[in-house]
C-alpha cells in the first residue's frame, strides 16, 4: 500500500501525531520492533525506521510488536478502505475466522470472494504489504496479547479464543515472537488473581471524533424487546453462537477513545466474533476524518457534517436479523417495526439462561433463519405478503450460508438480495449497507432521504436527482445518507418506502 512521503511518517512519529495512529505504524531496525506513532519510547534516528501500513506487514518483515505502545490496541483502521473491496470482504472473513483451523485454506477464501488466489495475494500485498495468512496469523497473536493484557483469562483458554490450533503452538509463536513465554506478558495486577465480576471485558479503541449520542439513540429507538436494552449510557444484546447463548454489555470511554465491551458468554472460541460483531455495530474502524473531509467538500453535506462530527454509520449485528428487520420495517415507522420484532423475538426466540445476562430485560436471541423457515405460519399482525416475504428471506438464509456474507461487488449482492420473494431495491440496499457494511450502499428511493435532501436543499428531491448528487459522496454515500437521516431522528421517525 502507499503510504505517505517518509518524512512526513517520521514527523508524525517525532510529533506523536494521533491523527496517524492505525493508519501506520514504525519499525526500528536496531531494536526489531514495531511501533504505533504515538508510541512513548524515545523517538528512533529516521535511518532505523522503516514504515508500514498495517501491523501484519510490519510482522511478516521480522518485527515483533511493541510491549509499550501495544499494537494491538490501535484502532482498527486502514488507509486503503474504500479503495479494494475485495480486501475489505476478505479482512471481514478473516476476523470472522476464515482462515483458522487446519482445513481452512487461501484457496477457499478466494472462492468465497469470487476471485482467484494469486489475485487475492497480490491484491492484500499492494493494500496491506502483507499476504492473508500473515495477516490472519497476526490478527490471532494481537487478539491473544490483548487478552492477555486486559483479562484474567486462563493462558489455555486464551489459546482456544484467539484460534490457535493447539497451546503449544501458542506457545512456540509466543516465544519466537516475544522471546518470552506468554504468561510472563500478563500486567503484575493481573498475574495470578481470580476475576472481580464475570465475563470478560476488552477496550476496542475507534479514530475520534465519534458521535456516541446519535449511535446510542440509533440503537435506542431500534432496540428489539427481549433481545437488547439501552439505557443509562450503556447498550446490552443477547448472543447465540453455534449452539451457546449469552450477552454482551457496550460502553463509551471517551477518555481512552474507546469502546469498553464486555462480554458474558460461555464459549471462549466465539471471543474474536464477536468482538468483531461489535466493531462492526458499532462502526468502530471508519477512518472518520477522511470521511467526514471528503463529505464536506459538497454545499449541501458541508453543514450537516459540522453538526454532527464523528457519525457513524452503525452496522448490523447478524445479517439474517437486520434483513428480518428491514422487511419488518417496510411502509411502517420504526416504533411499529420494534413492536413486530418483538411479538417475533416472544414466540420463535431462544430462552437465555440467567446466568449469562446481567439485566432483566434480556430473556431470549433473536430467531435463527431454521427455526423461521421451519414454521407453519408466523402469526404476525403485518400483511401477509410482508409475512411470507419473512418465511422465502429464512428460506433463502437456510439454502446459502453465504448468503449474508461479504463476496462478490456490491452490485452482485443488491442483486441476490432481490432475488428473494418481497425484496426490492430499497430493502437489498439497506442490507448491504447495514448488515454487508458496504460504505457505498444507498436506499436512494427511501423516504427519509428525500425529505433530508428536501430540507437541506430547499425543494423536493427525487430518487433519480438524488443518486446523481450522491455520485460526489462516492465512497461513502452509506455515512451520506445517516447524515440525511440524522436531520429528521429528533422529529420524523425515519420510514420505509415502497418495495
Amino acid at each position: 500500500m502507499e503510504l505517505p512521503d517518509r518524512d512526513i511518517c517520521y514527523r508524525a512519529l517525532q510529533s506523536r501525531d494521533a491523527r496517524f495512529d492505525g493508519l501506520l505504524f514504525v519499525a526500528v531496525t536496531t531494536t526489531g520492533i514495531y511501533c504505533r506513532p504515538v508510541c512513548p519510547a524515545r523517538t528512533p534516528q529516521l535511518g532505523h525506521c522503516r514504515f508500514f501500513g498495517s501491523a501484519a506487514a510490519a510482522q511478516e518483515a521480522g518485527f515483533r510488536p511493541c510491549l509499550r505502545c501495544r499494537p494491538e490496541t490501535a484502532p482498527d483502521l486502514a488507509s486503503w478502505r474504500g479503495t479494494s473491496n475485495t480486501v475489505s470482504r476478505a479482512l471481514a472473513l478473516i476476523a470472522e475466522g476464515a482462515l483458522d483451523g487446519e482445513a481452512a485454506s487461501v484457496g477457499s477464501l478466494s472462492e468465497r470472494l469470487g476471485v482467484g488466489e494469486r489475485q487475492l495475494r497480490r491484491l492484500f500485498l499492494r493494500h496491506l504489504g502483507a499476504s492473508p495468512v500473515a495477516v490472519a496469523q497476526t490478527r490471532r497473536v494481537l487478539f491473544a496479547k490483548q487478552l492477555i493484557h486486559e483479562t484474567r483469562m486462563p493462558i489455555t483458554a486464551i489459546a482456544l479464543a484467539a484460534g490457535f490450533g493447539s497451546v503449544r503452538r501458542f506457545n512456540e509463536i509466543f516465544r519466537d515472537l516475544y522471546h518470552r513465554p506468554p504468561g510472563s506478558l500478563r500486567r503484575k495486577d493481573l498475574a495470578g488473581s481470580a476475576p472481580s465480576k464475570p465475563g470478560v471485558t476488552l477496550r476496542l479503541r475507534y479514530r475520534p471524533p465519534y458521535d456516541w449520542e446519535s449511535m446510542l439513540a440509533y440503537l435506542q429507538a431500534r432496540a428489539i424487546p427481549g433481545v437488547e436494552v439501552v439505557e443509562n449510557g450503556t447498550y446490552q444484546r443477547t448472543v447465540e453462537m453455534d449452539g451457546f447463548a449469552g450477552s454482551v454489555q457496550v460502553q463509551h470511554s471517551p477518555e481512552s477513545e474507546s469502546l469498553a465491551v464486555a462480554i458474558f458468554f460461555p464459549s471462549v472460541r466465539a471471543l474474536p466474533a464477536i468482538v468483531t460483531r461489535v466493531r462492526r455495530l458499532f462502526d468502530t474502524g471508519a477512518d472518520i476524518e477522511t470521511i467526514d473531509r471528503h463529505l464536506a467538500l459538497d454545499p449541501l453535506l458541508r453543514p450537516l457534517v459540522a453538526q454532527r462530527p464523528g457519525l457513524r454509520s452503525p452496522g448490523g449485528w447478524d445479517g439474517f436479523e437486520l434483513a428480518v428487520r428491514a422487511i419488518l420495517g417496510q411502509q411502517v415507522s420504526i416504533a411499529a417495526a420494534r413492536r413486530l420484532a418483538g411479538q417475533l423475538v416472544a414466540r420463535y426466540g431462544v430462552p437465555v439462561p440467567h446466568r449469562n445476562v446481567h439485566h432483566a430485560g434480556l430473556s431470549h436471541t433473536f430467531p435463527s433463519a431454521q427455526r423461521l423457515a421451519s414454521a407453519e405460519c408466523l402469526g404476525l399482525a403485518m400483511p401477509g405478503a410482508r409475512q411470507l416475504a419473512l418465511k422465502a428471506l429464512a428460506e433463502a438464509a437456510v439454502t446459502d450460508a453465504n448468503l449474508f456474507r461479504p463476496f462478490g461487488t456490491i452490485e452482485e449482492a443488491v442483486t441476490r438480495f432481490r432475488s428473494i420473494r418481497g425484496v426490492g431495491e430499497w430493502t437489498a440496499q439497506y442490507i448491504a449497507l447495514r448488515a454487508l457494511r458496504e460504505t457505498d450502499a444507498f436506499p436512494a428511493s427511501d423516504a427519509g432521504l428525500l425529505r433530508g435532501a428536501a430540507l437541506m436543499h430547499g425543494a423536493r428531491s427525487n430518487p433519480g436527482s438524488l443518486l446523481k448528487r450522491a455520485e460526489l459522496w462516492r465512497p461513502w454515500r452509506a455515512y451520506a445518507a445517516q447524515h440525511l437521516w440524522a436531520t429528521q431522528a429528533d422529529s420524523i421517525p425515519e420510514r420505509r418506502n415502497y418495495d
